[in-house]
């Protein structure tokens, strides 16, 4: 026998008892279904308004991107030295928020396209899958998500990460002296390799939140507080975190090289560090990225879950319904 799922039917229930909380009588309504993964039935009564999703996505995005990046960045930086360097190389530990203001410049409006493509695509998705696929709709806006994000968190993570490493003091001047010695492609260097770590990392994450999130919701009877919604995006951050490790590492060394070259590609980098350094070497900054997805997790989807709540909350139609309640 195939084993129980969650299924989440939004459609309204007469059935409610009036006994019953406010927040447990907005919640979805629970029932089991047979499947692999969490389902969830998002039939409404109302339509799909996609651009005040997308809106809402910008927004909460944007919000909850700007907010990890400020408070996790010198921990970023420490990974990013820590897998550039070669060998023995040291680790130094001065300049931790250098690239800081470039970087929010590029993390607002990538974090904020993410999750304005994801949401959307995300509800019409599960509208469109048969409610036990409900994960696979969760994986591929998540991986869609960050395809749309990529045009922008590239650029972004180049000169990040040569400003972390030292090479450039300022933004503009990375983005100049880039542009001018290796070409407006030298500002998408390691584009192929960033695709390869960030579209299953974004797919990955992301469903794992939502199913727990769906797995919580049916236990617990009620939505998800803002701290328990923040505790399973640090579980889902640190665990994705983790085991995209390799590919973060192949991304950082190919980002760095600049016109060096000193590698040709994804297949010859992995061959390099392994052959110069040894298999472990692929695991560097395991630590601190661990660490730094973990709490950003936690930081993310506790900000945008609260943001996404209150704009839902000042919506015209929500304030309209209210008031004839």
């Amino acid at each position: 026998m195939a084993p129980l799922t969650l299924s989440v039917d939004v459609k309204s229930s007469s059935d409610t008892s009036p006994d019953v909380s406010k927040r447990v009588m907005h919640s979805p309504q629970l029932k089991m279904s047979q499947g692999f993964f969490a389902s969830v039935n998002t039939q409404e009564d109302k339509p799909f308004d996609f651009f005040r999703t997308l809106f809402e996505g910008f927004i909460a995005g944007g919000t909850a991107g700007v907010v990890v990046e400020t408070a996790l960045y010198p921990i970023d930086t420490i990974k990013t030295r820590l897998q550039a360097a070669r060998g023995g190389g040291k680790i130094v530990l001065k300049g931790l928020y250098s690239g800081l203001a470039g970087n929010i410049a590029g993390v607002l409006p990538a974090s904020a396209l993410f999750v304005g493509v994801y949401e959307p695509t995300k509800q019409k998705l599960l509208k469109t899958f048969p409610d036990h696929l409900s994960a696979v709709a969760h994986l591929t806006a998540g991986a869609i998500g960050g395809l749309a994000a990529s045009l922008i968190r590239v650029p972004t993570e180049v000169v990040k990460q040569r400003m972390q490493t030292g090479q450039f003091t300022s933004a503009p001047n990375a983005v100049r002296l880039i542009a001018s010695k290796e070409g407006f492609k030298g500002l998408y260097a390691g584009y192929r390799s960033f695709l390869l770590r960030d579209l299953p990392f974004d797919a990955i994450q992301f469903c794992i939140y939502e199913q727990l999130c769906l797995g919580y919701k049916k236990a617990a009877r009620r939505d998800l507080s803002d701290p328990e919604n923040a505790l399973i995006g640090a579980f889902a951050g640190a665990l994705t975190g983790a085991v995209t490790t390799p590919l973060d590492v192949i991304k950082t060394r190919l980002m760095v090289q600049g016109s060096a070259k000193q590698y040709q590609g994804i297949v010859d980098c992995v061959q390099t560090i392994v052959r110069e350094e040894g298999a472990p070497a692929l695991l560097k900054g395991i630590g601190p990225r661990v660490l730094w997805i973990g709490i950003g997790g936690s930081i993310f989807f506790g900000v945008l879950e609260s943001t996404k709540r209150t704009l839902a909350q000042r919506r015209p139609n929500t304030v309209k319904e209210t008031k004839e309640e």
